[in-house]
Order: C-alpha cells, then sequence, then structure tokens
C-alpha cells in the first residue's frame, strides 16, 4: 500500500532545477478498487487524461519554450501519479535544455510511464495550436435545477435508483466537489453520465454526487467510486462516467469510465478549466 503521508502533498515544496524522474511519486491503484470490491479483472475500461498548462523547457541556445501538454494514462495501468509530484517533475524541467519538443514529450512519456506501470501517451500544443484548442460544456441533461435536500456528508449509494422501461440518455452535474486526502483541499469538477438501462431517478442521482462534497479522493477514485455504485445499484446495461476537474497547480485531470464501447469523449476544456 502507498504510503500518501511520503507523498509531496502537504509539506514544503523544494524546486529542482534540471530533470529529474525521482519526483514523480506513483500511487498504487490496488488498495482502492479491492475496497470497491474491484478484482484483477475490472468491469470498465477507460483512460485519464491530464492537461498540463504550465509547461517549459529550454532549446539548444538556453531560450525558453513552452506548450501545452496532454498525459493519457491508461486505466488498467497498476498506478496513478500523484498530482504536485507531476508539477514539480514538470517544474524541474523549465531549466533543462532539449534538442527539439518531441524530445520533450518522448522523455516525459517515458518518465510517466515509468511511474505508472503502464504506456502513457504525451502530446504537446505548441503556441501555433492553442487558439485551436476545443472548449465546449459536457454534453446531455443538466441536473443542477432540481430540488434537493442534502444531508450527507460522504457519499449515499442508497440515494441511486432505478426502475421502467429501459432507456438510454446523458445527464451530468456542475456541483460536483470531493476533497484532496491528504491536504484536505476542495477538487471542483463537472461529472458526467451517459447509460442504457432502466431509467435512473434524477434527483436521487443528483444527491448521491453531491454527497461528495467532504468524501476525502483522488480523482480517478471518485469516478471508479461513481462507476462501480451506479453499476451495483441501477444495474444498467451499458454505463460511462467521465468526470472533468477544474485544474489545480497548473494541472487538469479528466478520468473516464466505461463499461464497453466506443472512444473516449473528445477531449474540450470546460468554462471553469
Amino acid at each position: 500500500m502507498t504510503d500518501l503521508h511520503a507523498s509531496p502533498l502537504g509539506h514544503a515544496t523544494r524546486y529542482v532545477d534540471g530533470h529529474d524522474p525521482g519526483l514523480l511519486f506513483p500511487v498504487d491503484r490496488t488498495p482502492q478498487r479491492a475496497e470497491l470490491g474491484f478484482g484483477a479483472a475490472l468491469p470498465f475500461r477507460g483512460v485519464d487524461v491530464w492537461t498540463a498548462y504550465e509547461l517549459s523547457w529550454l532549446d539548444p541556445a538556453g531560450k525558453p519554450q513552452v506548450a501545452i501538454g496532454t498525459f493519457s494514462v491508461p486505466a488498467e495501468s497498476p498506478r496513478l501519479v500523484e498530482s504536485k509530484s507531476v508539477k514539480l517533475y514538470l517544474t524541474a524541467l523549465n531549466q533543462t535544455r532539449f534538442g527539439s519538443d518531441s524530445e520533450v514529450a518522448a522523455t516525459i512519456g517515458r518518465d510517466l510511464s515509468a511511474a505508472a506501470g503502464a504506456s502513457v501517451d504525451v502530446s504537446l500544443t505548441l503556441p501555433g495550436g492553442f487558439a485551436a484548442l476545443p472548449r465546449a460544456e459536457l454534453s446531455g441533461i443538466c441536473l443542477d435545477a432540481l430540488e434537493i435536500a442534502i444531508d450527507a456528508g460522504e457519499p449515499v449509494p442508497e440515494a441511486l435508483v432505478a426502475a421502467g422501461a429501459p432507456v438510454e440518455e446523458t445527464l451530468f452535474t456542475r456541483l460536483f466537489r470531493s476533497l484532496c486526502p491528504v491536504t484536505g483541499q476542495p477538487d471542483y469538477a463537472s461529472v458526467q453520465l451517459a447509460y442504457r438501462g432502466a431509467r435512473i431517478d434524477r434527483a436521487g442521482l443528483l444527491r448521491y454526487l453531491v454527497s461528495f462534497r467532504r468524501h476525502p479522493g483522488f480523482h480517478e477514485h471518485c469516478v471508479e467510486r461513481i462507476f462501480a455504485d451506479v453499476w451495483r445499484r441501477c444495474g444498467p446495461e451499458a454505463l460511462s462516467v467521465y468526470a472533468r476537474f477544474t485544474r489545480r497547480g497548473g494541472i487538469d485531470i479528466n478520468p473516464w469510465r466505461a463499461s464497453a464501447g466506443g472512444p473516449p469523449p473528445a477531449p474540450a476544456r470546460t468554462a471553469r478549466q
């Protein structure tokens, strides 16, 4: 089990001027998945898409370069990488010289893959491509105008109920908040749930999602908890859960988990990101 107190979170920060993959702090996914009853055969597939907005390095002449990085970590990787450690790792690249942006991408990909225990895809968007990066809100029916009573400080899966003839719909909320499991800092997100099966009670779903407000959990863990609870309580034929978290430390994390089907949602930054 990973000792989270050994991570950079909650400790004084030491900035390094030079490439140092040892700054990356892996976190084993197994214990949290075991708590949810997941074994080696996961009931979902998915990816964690990270966007790094504060990415900079030096060219061979020492001139600073900038880009926006996208890192795709497969859900089947045995480890996630703690976000503050990624921030420290990227900051250490600020004074590192690289021959090209492709060398930067290859270096980050190699180091993140070693930390996560699986191949991590890395792509860089250079300044000439910034204006073309997509922006959009999550699609579907927004739940946020529903009148609900909130009386829970931890997730309430018992609020999830489904009944009736099968439907296929996409629902979302902008009201999600959870807490960093180490520092207690709030993490905000828009969460989208797409499913096929008996109709899920919308008020109950919103009450469930909002009940994470004081729940400590990494972004990836929260999305897997949502998937597990909806999958077991509502029994859909197909299910996907997608969250776009607001950035902290210049990084946003966007986990997606799905029972089956097509590709992950097209990446598009929401207004709050």
